[in-house]
Protein backbone atom coordinates (compact mmCIF):
# COMPACT_ATOMS: atom_id res chain seq x y z
CA UNK A 1 0.00 0.00 0.00
CA UNK A 2 0.88 3.78 -0.80
CA UNK A 3 1.88 6.25 1.99
CA UNK A 4 -0.90 7.41 4.30
CA UNK A 5 -1.17 10.94 3.59
CA UNK A 6 -2.64 13.54 6.82
CA UNK A 7 -0.16 10.95 9.38
CA UNK A 8 0.05 13.16 12.41
CA UNK A 9 3.41 11.66 12.33
CA UNK A 10 6.10 14.37 12.58
CA UNK A 11 8.95 13.57 9.53
CA UNK A 12 12.24 15.09 9.97
CA UNK A 13 11.30 17.48 7.18
CA UNK A 14 8.69 19.42 9.30
CA UNK A 15 11.09 20.27 11.41
CA UNK A 16 13.96 22.95 11.39
CA UNK A 17 17.58 21.49 11.49
CA UNK A 18 19.06 22.93 14.67
CA UNK A 19 22.04 20.69 13.98
CA UNK A 20 24.20 23.63 13.63
CA UNK A 21 24.99 26.82 16.26
CA UNK A 22 22.46 28.51 18.16
CA UNK A 23 23.12 32.17 19.16
CA UNK A 24 21.45 34.55 21.37
CA UNK A 25 21.47 38.34 21.76
CA UNK A 26 20.33 39.66 24.82
CA UNK A 27 19.74 43.67 24.77
CA UNK A 28 18.17 45.09 27.80
CA UNK A 29 18.25 48.18 29.45
CA UNK A 30 18.70 47.90 32.99
CA UNK A 31 19.06 51.47 34.18
CA UNK A 32 15.95 52.84 35.93
CA UNK A 33 14.34 49.42 35.27
CA UNK A 34 13.77 47.31 38.44
CA UNK A 35 14.41 44.04 38.22
CA UNK A 36 15.21 44.04 34.86
CA UNK A 37 18.94 42.30 36.02
CA UNK A 38 16.74 39.04 37.18
CA UNK A 39 15.03 39.01 33.57
CA UNK A 40 18.46 38.95 32.35
CA UNK A 41 19.99 36.29 34.44
CA UNK A 42 16.95 34.00 34.29
CA UNK A 43 17.02 34.50 29.85
CA UNK A 44 20.89 34.13 29.66
CA UNK A 45 20.59 30.80 31.80
CA UNK A 46 18.04 29.52 29.56
CA UNK A 47 19.75 30.19 26.88
CA UNK A 48 22.61 28.34 27.83
CA UNK A 49 20.80 25.25 28.70
CA UNK A 50 19.32 25.55 25.05
CA UNK A 51 23.08 25.38 23.84
CA UNK A 52 22.61 28.78 22.86
CA UNK A 53 25.94 30.75 22.34
CA UNK A 54 24.56 33.87 23.95
CA UNK A 55 26.42 37.88 23.88
CA UNK A 56 25.17 39.86 26.87
CA UNK A 57 24.57 43.90 26.11
CA UNK A 58 23.47 46.28 29.23
CA UNK A 59 22.18 49.52 28.55
CA UNK A 60 22.51 49.84 24.85
CA UNK A 61 21.55 53.50 23.74
CA UNK A 62 19.06 53.76 21.07
CA UNK A 63 22.15 53.60 18.41
CA UNK A 64 24.16 50.52 19.82
CA UNK A 65 20.94 48.69 19.89
CA UNK A 66 20.78 49.17 16.06
CA UNK A 67 24.32 48.23 15.75
CA UNK A 68 24.62 45.42 18.17
CA UNK A 69 21.86 44.12 15.74
CA UNK A 70 24.25 44.36 12.90
CA UNK A 71 27.61 43.36 14.62
CA UNK A 72 25.35 39.99 15.43
CA UNK A 73 24.32 39.88 12.11
CA UNK A 74 27.73 39.87 10.31
CA UNK A 75 29.57 37.70 13.16
CA UNK A 76 27.04 35.40 11.75
CA UNK A 77 27.76 35.39 9.06
CA UNK A 78 31.35 35.56 9.25
CA UNK A 79 30.90 31.97 11.08
CA UNK A 80 32.34 29.20 9.68
CA UNK A 81 29.88 26.04 10.82
CA UNK A 82 26.18 26.05 9.93
CA UNK A 83 24.09 28.79 12.00
CA UNK A 84 20.83 26.98 12.52
CA UNK A 85 18.77 29.41 14.86
CA UNK A 86 19.04 32.70 16.15
CA UNK A 87 17.56 34.42 18.97
CA UNK A 88 17.10 38.03 20.27
CA UNK A 89 15.39 39.57 22.91
CA UNK A 90 15.04 43.43 23.30
CA UNK A 91 14.22 44.40 26.78
CA UNK A 92 13.62 48.19 27.43
CA UNK A 93 11.11 50.53 28.16
CA UNK A 94 8.78 51.96 25.41
CA UNK A 95 6.78 54.16 23.40
CA UNK A 96 3.13 54.39 22.53
CA UNK A 97 3.70 53.38 19.27
CA UNK A 98 5.55 50.58 19.76
CA UNK A 99 9.26 52.18 19.70
CA UNK A 100 12.05 50.83 22.44
CA UNK A 101 13.69 53.47 24.02
CA UNK A 102 17.67 53.19 24.99
CA UNK A 103 19.69 53.46 28.19
CA UNK A 104 19.98 57.33 26.47
CA UNK A 105 15.65 58.01 25.90
CA UNK A 106 16.26 57.61 22.36
CA UNK A 107 13.55 56.18 20.23
CA UNK A 108 14.70 52.30 17.98
CA UNK A 109 11.98 50.41 16.32
CA UNK A 110 11.92 46.47 16.84
CA UNK A 111 10.56 46.73 12.89
CA UNK A 112 14.14 48.38 11.85
CA UNK A 113 16.35 45.29 13.91
CA UNK A 114 14.04 42.65 13.20
CA UNK A 115 14.77 43.71 9.02
CA UNK A 116 18.51 43.83 10.36
CA UNK A 117 18.86 40.55 10.90
CA UNK A 118 16.45 39.22 8.17
CA UNK A 119 19.60 40.48 6.05
CA UNK A 120 22.29 37.58 7.32
CA UNK A 121 22.83 35.24 5.04
CA UNK A 122 23.66 32.29 7.23
CA UNK A 123 20.16 32.62 8.68
CA UNK A 124 18.53 32.27 5.25
CA UNK A 125 15.96 29.36 6.09
CA UNK A 126 16.39 29.15 9.79
CA UNK A 127 14.29 30.33 12.62
CA UNK A 128 14.86 33.93 13.55
CA UNK A 129 12.78 34.69 17.18
CA UNK A 130 12.91 37.56 18.52
CA UNK A 131 11.37 38.88 21.99
CA UNK A 132 10.10 41.65 23.17
CA UNK A 133 9.68 43.08 26.95
CA UNK A 134 8.62 46.81 26.67
CA UNK A 135 5.91 48.82 27.79
CA UNK A 136 3.52 50.60 25.41
CA UNK A 137 2.77 53.77 27.64
CA UNK A 138 0.99 53.93 30.63
CA UNK A 139 -2.03 53.03 31.07
CA UNK A 140 -3.41 49.65 33.09
CA UNK A 141 -4.88 46.76 31.08
CA UNK A 142 -8.01 44.65 31.22
CA UNK A 143 -8.74 43.38 34.11
CA UNK A 144 -8.53 39.25 34.06
CA UNK A 145 -11.73 37.86 32.89
CA UNK A 146 -10.48 39.03 29.57
CA UNK A 147 -8.66 36.54 27.77
CA UNK A 148 -5.18 38.22 26.42
CA UNK A 149 -4.92 38.33 22.62
CA UNK A 150 -2.80 36.16 20.90
CA UNK A 151 -1.90 37.13 16.62
CA UNK A 152 -0.38 34.57 14.77
CA UNK A 153 0.23 35.66 11.22
CA UNK A 154 1.56 33.57 8.38
CA UNK A 155 3.18 35.55 5.87
CA UNK A 156 4.08 34.88 1.95
CA UNK A 157 8.15 34.51 1.97
CA UNK A 158 9.70 36.75 1.98
CA UNK A 159 13.00 38.77 3.33
CA UNK A 160 11.64 38.16 6.96
CA UNK A 161 9.99 34.45 6.56
CA UNK A 162 10.59 31.47 9.17
CA UNK A 163 10.41 34.79 11.69
CA UNK A 164 8.54 34.29 15.09
CA UNK A 165 8.40 37.44 17.05
CA UNK A 166 6.62 37.39 20.50
CA UNK A 167 5.79 40.65 22.17
CA UNK A 168 5.27 41.18 26.09
CA UNK A 169 4.64 44.67 25.65
CA UNK A 170 0.55 45.44 26.28
CA UNK A 171 -1.79 47.00 24.00
CA UNK A 172 -1.42 50.14 22.75
CA UNK A 173 -0.77 52.75 25.67
CA UNK A 174 -0.42 50.52 27.83
CA UNK A 175 2.16 49.29 30.26
CA UNK A 176 3.97 46.13 30.77
CA UNK A 177 4.19 43.94 34.34
CA UNK A 178 8.00 44.18 35.74
CA UNK A 179 8.70 44.78 39.51
CA UNK A 180 11.94 44.22 41.27
CA UNK A 181 12.01 40.22 41.06
CA UNK A 182 11.63 40.35 36.87
CA UNK A 183 9.05 40.81 34.17
CA UNK A 184 5.99 38.88 33.96
CA UNK A 185 6.97 37.74 30.46
CA UNK A 186 10.09 37.09 30.94
CA UNK A 187 10.08 35.04 34.30
CA UNK A 188 7.14 32.90 32.98
CA UNK A 189 8.51 32.52 29.74
CA UNK A 190 11.71 30.74 31.49
CA UNK A 191 9.41 28.71 33.93
CA UNK A 192 7.40 27.30 30.94
CA UNK A 193 10.34 26.44 28.73
CA UNK A 194 12.52 24.88 31.09
CA UNK A 195 9.64 22.74 32.39
CA UNK A 196 9.24 21.28 29.07
CA UNK A 197 12.13 22.07 26.85
CA UNK A 198 11.81 19.82 23.73
CA UNK A 199 8.53 20.86 23.28
CA UNK A 200 7.45 22.81 20.32
CA UNK A 201 8.02 26.35 20.46
CA UNK A 202 4.27 27.99 19.46
CA UNK A 203 3.01 25.40 21.53
CA UNK A 204 5.13 26.66 24.85
CA UNK A 205 4.58 30.06 23.93
CA UNK A 206 0.69 29.28 24.17
CA UNK A 207 1.39 28.55 27.13
CA UNK A 208 2.97 31.32 28.33
CA UNK A 209 0.25 33.31 27.05
CA UNK A 210 -2.57 31.57 29.18
CA UNK A 211 -0.90 32.80 32.25
CA UNK A 212 0.83 29.29 33.54
CA UNK A 213 2.64 30.45 36.23
CA UNK A 214 3.60 33.69 37.74
CA UNK A 215 1.07 37.03 37.50
CA UNK A 216 0.10 36.15 33.69
CA UNK A 217 -2.77 34.23 35.14
CA UNK A 218 -3.88 35.95 37.95
CA UNK A 219 -3.35 39.25 37.33
CA UNK A 220 -1.47 42.15 38.94
CA UNK A 221 -2.40 45.29 41.25
CA UNK A 222 -0.52 48.54 40.23
CA UNK A 223 -0.30 52.00 41.51
CA UNK A 224 -3.66 54.22 41.46
CA UNK A 225 -4.88 50.44 39.97
CA UNK A 226 -7.86 49.16 42.62
CA UNK A 227 -8.11 45.98 40.51
CA UNK A 228 -6.11 43.17 39.07
CA UNK A 229 -5.24 43.67 35.48
CA UNK A 230 -4.02 40.80 33.35
CA UNK A 231 -0.69 41.12 30.92
CA UNK A 232 -1.13 40.76 27.77
CA UNK A 233 1.20 38.61 24.95
CA UNK A 234 1.50 39.02 21.09
CA UNK A 235 2.92 35.95 19.31
CA UNK A 236 3.32 36.85 15.36
CA UNK A 237 4.94 34.25 13.41
CA UNK A 238 5.81 32.99 9.98
CA UNK A 239 7.50 29.70 10.43
CA UNK A 240 6.93 27.10 7.82
CA UNK A 241 8.12 23.96 9.74
CA UNK A 242 7.60 23.07 14.09
CA UNK A 243 10.56 24.64 15.93
CA UNK A 244 11.69 22.20 18.88
CA UNK A 245 14.83 23.94 20.67
CA UNK A 246 15.34 20.84 22.59
CA UNK A 247 15.22 17.00 21.30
Amino acid sequence: GGEELGSSQTTPAARYDLSGTRAALLLSVIHGRPGAQHDVEALGTLCQALSFKTTLRTDPTAQAFQEELAQFRECLDAHRTPVSCALVALMAHGGPQGQLLGADGREVWPEALVQELSRCRALCGCPKIFLLQACRGGEWGPTPHLPPPVLASHTQPSATQDLLSTFFRKPERCVAYRDETGSDFIQTLVEVFRADPGREVLELLTEVCRGRGRALGRGVLGPDCPERRKASLEIRSSLRRRLCLQA
